[in-house]
């Protein structure tokens, strides 16, 4: 593991801690803070905080809204007559629209601005979660408006998280992205417990229908405050035009984004994500079969529940603690290896502990352990995109992500596989080990903090230039 070391190098060059707050400091942010070009252009912390309750309860929704057709489904296909193959075509088509905008959203994000890119996609899959009972009442042939929207819902909720580090990367100050990412980030884990809970409770008492209008009509208005009150009222117009001129943020020619994917970093970076987005998404897939098959007689809500309540104070916990460390003046690299780390090397020993438990209790623990160390990657690789390459923040996680959720894809499929060829969990939780550990190994090894994204052979912060 990574030695954190106090005053090591940083992502800007010319780095600056202070201690006390100057009084012609309107925004009153103490620590760390750097003299780079970008600096005038990032929130005061006041605004920044107003911004992150508000991501908090975006993300929140946008998983509400994603797991509602999940919640859903089987209600649906008793209405319909779906079969299993078709409720899984249904549920499958999301992924393959998720998989196909996070590039383009981050790209679009990098030259207008994340806040217009999260607004707008807001505002669309919220409508289409209203709208789906809808398509689903007066389509002839409810299957085919089914999967066809919820492939759209796919391709308008691809751009949420890539717009995020976009913003994250132009209006957050290096110091406290940590907390930023990972409290938003939480935002998931929290929409899947309150869509769990009472979406199930109306899907019983109002039906299935309830579920979509009451999510969709919540986050157009979350979408609607947002647009009156941050943005006051401003229109979140894109046009070509602004997608040419993309403001102060720098323009990357193909050549460019070569040399940028050349560099040792960027390509750690990538695998990192790779691997835990792979592993989350496997464990996220296949521990409730794991808890069926392994204690039939236990309680679902036990272990349905109780890890994602671990993971969102953990979540929490791993913004302020990296935050505080780059703050109190440890190497940013550091930081961002010590936190993913935990998220993957920590949490293989509780994976490989999972092979040999026999209790229930003790299967609820190390699970909810493992997906709680797990959120500290917010604070590392999903933050670390934005140390290297902050012009481009929202392009480059956009790649992580297409990545990560092509490779998630294969990997669950392939787990199922492992099951059914050897009839033992074990050689899932190996493989879950074996792409943890070779992702961590690549991350400690090439992982860095300062930035990628500048020419050197210019001047000291211009950016590249078509």
């Amino acid at each position: 593991m990574a030695i954190i070391q106090k005053h090591g190098k940083n992502s800007c060059p010319q780095l600056v801690c202070n201690k006390e707050t100057h009084p012609h400091d309107k925004s009153g942010v103490s620590g760390c803070q750097k003299k780079c070009p970008e600096q005038n252009a990032h929130w005061s912390r006041p605004l920044a905080r107003t911004w992150t309750v508000v991501l908090l309860f975006g993300t929140c929704l946008l998983y509400c809204a994603r797991v509602a057709m999940p919640i859903c489904s089987v209600s649906m296909a008793q209405q319909f007559n779906w079969t299993k193959r078709e409720s899984g075509m249904v549920l499958g088509s999301f992924f393959w629209g998720y998989c196909f905008t996070q590039v383009l959203g981050g790209y679009v994000s990098d030259r207008v601005g994340g806040e217009k890119v999260l607004l707008l996609s807001a505002a669309a899959w919220g409508a289409m979660t209203a709208f789906t009972p809808v398509l689903a009442h007066f389509c002839s042939q409810p299957i085919f408006s089914m999967t066809l929207a919820r492939f759209l819902m796919g391709l308008l909720q691809g751009v949420h998280y890539p717009s995020l580090a976009s913003l994250c990367s132009q209006k957050v100050v290096e110091s406290e992205r940590g907390f930023l990412m990972s409290t938003v980030g939480s935002g998931s884990y929290l929409g899947t417990l309150i869509i769990g809970g009472a979406g199930s409770l109306m899907l019983d008492v109002y039906g299935w229908e309830s579920v979509f209008y009451l999510t969709g009509l919540l986050s157009v208005l979350w979408a609607y405050c947002m647009w009156k009150c941050l943005l006051k009222g401003e229109g979140p117009i894109i046009t070509l035009e602004s997608l040419g001129s993309g403001g102060s943020q720098s323009k990357l020619t193909k050549r460019h984004w070569l040399r940028l994917f050349k560099q040792p970093a960027v390509c750690a970076v990538i695998v990192a994500h790779l691997c835990t987005a792979s592993t989350f998404f496997t464990l996220l897939s296949w521990l409730p079969t794991f808890f069926k098959d392994t204690f039939p007689d236990a309680k679902g809500w036990v272990f349905n529940v109780i890890p994602w309540l671990v993971a969102i104070p953990s979540s929490l916990l791993s913004g302020c603690l990296s935050d505080h460390l780059i703050c109190q003046g440890f190497d940013t690299a550091s930081v961002r290896k010590l936190m993913q780390f935990f998220s993957m090397g920590v949490t293989s020993v509780f994976t490989i502990l999972l092979c040999g438990t026999s209790t229930f209790p003790w299967a609820v623990a190390f699970v909810s352990i493992t997906m709680g160390l797990t959120t500290f990657s917010h604070s590392g690789v999903s933050v670390n995109v934005q140390d290297l390459a902050p012009s481009c923040a929202g392009s480059l996680f956009g790649v992580m992500n297409t990545c990560g959720a092509f490779s998630g894809v294969l990997m669950v499929y392939f787990s199922g596989y492992l099951i059914e060829s050897t009839g033992s969990w074990a050689s899932v939780f190996f493989l879950i080990t074996v792409v943890n550990l070779f992702g961590l190994f690549t991350f400690l090894a090439f992982a860095e903090a300062r930035r990628v994204d500048i020419d050197s052979a210019k001047q000291r912060y211009n950016h590249i230039h078509i």
